[in-house]
């Protein structure tokens, strides 16, 4: 989903097709915090991996949980990059609901095709920022972002495989 630019370009200031010759640095620690961010998606992949079948149960219902909790905030990031924004288009907004109502979905679902839906949500919320992210000058947070859906993905997926 494309948001357009509407408030006269980048955060930076100027039109939305000028790009600074080189992208500002991420704050410090934001690298660290998001690899940390990985830590239940791999524990819990491992859970499910080496947990016998009476708790594989319940570590599937974990991992699903804290992926409920990174896709919407994921869908959230929109809503912060529309309020800085002076007239932010809608579908910014819509979009940044779209992600929770899903993940609210996955979570009733069996254990398994939870976790399929929340690792086929985190690709396309990453689709989504791909596009999106650097009409809005923000395109510097995408090879983070991308690790850190790699992992949360492949994480996911290998715990449907194993619930």
């Amino acid at each position: 989903m494309a948001h357009e630019q509407t408030d006269g370009g980048p955060a930076h200031g100027g039109p939305p097709d000028v790009r600074p010759s080189s992208s500002p640095p991420l704050p410090p620690g934001a690298r660290l915090l998001g690899l940390a961010g990985l830590i239940p998606f791999v524990a819990g992949a491992l859970a499910l991996a080496l947990l016998d079948d009476p708790a594989r149960g319940a570590a599937a219902r974990v991992l699903a949980g804290y992926a409920a909790v990174i896709v919407s905030f994921l869908g959230g990031i929109h809503w912060g990059l529309g309020f800085a924004r002076t007239r932010a288009p809608t579908t910014m907004f819509l979009w940044g609901i779209v992600p929770s109502l899903i993940a609210w979905v996955a979570l009733l679902l069996p254990p398994a095709a939870g976790l399929v839906l929340m690792a086929t949500m985190l690709v396309l919320c990453y689709g989504v920022d791909r596009a999106v992210y650097p009409r809005l000058g923000v395109a510097h947070w995408l090879p983070l972002r991308r690790t850190l859906s790699v992992v949360a993905v492949l994480s996911c997926a290998a715990g449907a495989w194993f619930a």
